[in-house]
């Protein structure tokens, strides 16, 4: 009997504990981890992004972090499909694999699939792009809101490229965004588990405050001062480097950034655990948890 493949997934907020605990579960099964995080993809983004350490990176064989450039074009659909394929090749060598991440969309692609879209006249983006550049990107909110609320209370609409995909949908198709959400699940030939790490909102909050200070005193501004000739990048149009570009262009000083670092990582966190939430099949866990304890969950469920 061919034993099954299994995908582990460990989600849940940022600073939450995702690393150390994949790491601890990969260590005793011997395993690999798969990164979900689409903000430690790029090579020039370490300190502002908590790319695990290199000792943590040398526990255990990492993949999907900084593996690309700020200035490459790579998106969720690339993600699947390289995903898919280490997955395939990884799964000839061990029966269980690890995922870690935040990042909710890219988790999905990879265990159910992508949700199919029209194709849409390429004038469309070239004419968002160019009322972003004119109009801010209030107006942009502002029209996704009109276009398609549903999408507006769920997405990050502080994120340009999200907002002006979807925006691109609605206004290609005629259709709100929202209705091309959900259609169809991938056929994968794998089963997977869903492990999430979560806390009291408050100790979540002070977590992240204290990241945040520690990033500081790792050099966050020098990595951020390296980086400001690409600032327009949309990789980099992100929390913790987009609030140090305002530092930088003398709009805000640096205690107002950093504090706007803060807000804006803890709204972030908020809105990962509303998208966690809103999915099926998670064992919770409290983020202090004995990864022995997850450990006999693992084993309970894929013997």
């Amino acid at each position: 009997m061919i034993p099954k493949k299994y995908l582990i997934v460990i989600v849940g907020p940022t600073a939450i504990g995702k690393t150390a605990l994949s790491i601890a579960l990969a260590k005793h099964f011997n395993s690999e981890i798969l990164s979900a995080d689409s903000r430690q993809f790029f090579k020039e983004m370490v300190i502002g992004t908590a790319v695990p350490s290199a000792e943590e990176l040398r526990e255990v064989p990492h993949h999907f972090i900084q593996h690309i450039h700020v200035n490459d074009t790579y998106n969720v659909g690339d993600f699947e499909r390289d995903a898919l394929e280490l997955l395939e090749q990884k799964f000839k060598q061990h029966n269980t694999l690890f995922m870690a991440g935040g990042s909710g969309l890219y988790i999905k692609a990879v265990l159910e699939g992508l949700d199919n879209f029209p194709e849409v006249d390429p004038a469309v983006r070239a004419q968002l792009m160019r009322d972003l550049e004119d109009k801010g990107i209030l107006y942009l909110q502002e029209e996704l809101l009109r276009l398609d609320p549903v999408h507006y209370k769920k997405t990050d609409v502080n994120n340009t490229h999200r907002l002006i995909r979807a925006l691109e949908i609605c206004i290609g198709s005629g259709q709100p965004y929202s209705s091309f959400l959900g259609k169809q699940t991938a056929n994968r030939d794998f089963e997977y588990l869903k492990i999430g790490l979560t806390a009291e909102r408050n100790l979540i909050y002070d977590r992240i405050n204290k990241r945040v200070d520690l990033m500081m005193e790792a050099g966050l501004l020098e990595e951020v001062k390296g980086l400001l000739p690409q600032k327009n990048l949309n990789a980099l149009q992100t929390v913790g480097y987009r609030e140090l570009f305002q530092f930088l262009n003398n709009e805000i000083s640096l205690e107002e950034a950093v504090k706007e670092i803060k807000k804006n990582s803890r709204r972030y966190a908020k809105r990962q655990l509303t998208w966690f939430r809103k999915e099926e099949g998670i064992q919770w866990f409290d983020y202090p948890v004995n990864p022995q304890e997850v450990m006999e969950y693992i084993k309970s469920r894929t013997t």
